[in-house]
């Protein structure tokens, strides 16, 4: 039997690292494509001897980056934020009161959760154009919480019917404590883990949505990465070199996010999926 353990143990230890090679390997083509100078067409699988570091520059300068970096970044927090506080708000109760309403709407946002957002994309874009939105931030801010307020309440109500204890709740409304003050000063400290999954889920959809952003930020002033780097790459199509360097920027915020988050994302992922 221990045999049989460890020859199944070892064999999912190399499923695991031909899984992450596989998925490591356009990452390395990226940034040694970004490593090189401009003009060497040599093989990308080649790590190149000599870095041509001004290719970050040039992208950073030619592409504008600075502009739609704030974009990005003023678009990604505040989505975040108002995420994090109304979904963990509108969870509680949906968590805590076993009522036939509640019910009825929690699975009303899980039934949500399988349309596409795409699919709204017509009415949606007319009435944003109708009520004067068009090209600000504002509109994809909110675009973005309700598409994935769903998502974030589905995740904070599992975490806190399968891991935060009543007696906690029903000790400090013995003390006199409101609704309100059990919230924010017992439950919302304790959702930590699966705050830190919701932050990084949806910071990174975000920070990545493309279908949107193309539509409603056509204005240079207000263009998000993705869209500036996709008008970049139709600008310098022969210059994969400087693309790339604009991409390893681009998704340099994720990166660094997810480092500092990962020890909670996979403990609040696993509480939050254990009961729905």
């Amino acid at each position: 039997m221990d045999y049989m353990n460890k020859r199944k143990k070892w064999f999912l230890s190399l499923l695991a690292f031909v899984i992450t090679l596989f998925h490591a390997i356009p990452f390395y083509i990226l940034i040694t494509t970004a490593l090189k100078e401009r003009g060497d067409y040599s093989s990308k699988w080649v790590f190149p001897t000599e870095w041509d570091l001004g290719n970050f520059a040039d992208a950073w300068n030619e592409a504008n980056m600075s502009n739609a970096l704030i974009n990005s970044v003023v678009i990604t927090f505040f989505s975040a934020v108002l995420l994090i506080v109304f979904g963990s708000m509108a969870a509680y109760p949906l968590a805590r009161r076993k009522t036939k309403l509640n019910k009825y709407v929690y699975f009303l946002f899980i039934a949500i959760m399988i349309i596409p957002p795409l699919t709204a994309l017509v009415p949606l874009y007319q009435l944003v154009v109708n009520i004067g939105l068009m090209n600000t931030r504002t509109v994809v801010v909110l675009n973005n919480v309700a598409s994935f307020m769903p998502l974030t309440i589905f995740l904070y109500a599992g975490f806190i019917r399968s891991t935060i204890p009543k007696e906690l709740e029903e000790a400090a409304r013995i003390d006199g404590a409101s609704t309100i003050g059990i919230f924010f000063k017992i439950i919302f400290p304790l959702l930590k883990p699966i705050t830190a999954t919701v932050l990084i889920i949806c910071s990174v959809y975000i920070w990545n949505d493309y279908q949107f952003a193309i539509f409603f930020l056509q204005s240079e002033e207000v263009k998000t990465l993705t869209v500036t780097i996709s008008s970049f790459f139709g600008e310098n199509a022969n210059n994969l070199n400087i693309v790339a360097s604009a991409a390893i920027i681009a998704m340099l915020p994720m990166v660094i996010l997810f480092l500092f988050l990962q020890r909670f994302f996979i403990k609040g992922l696993a509480s939050g999926s254990v009961k729905g």
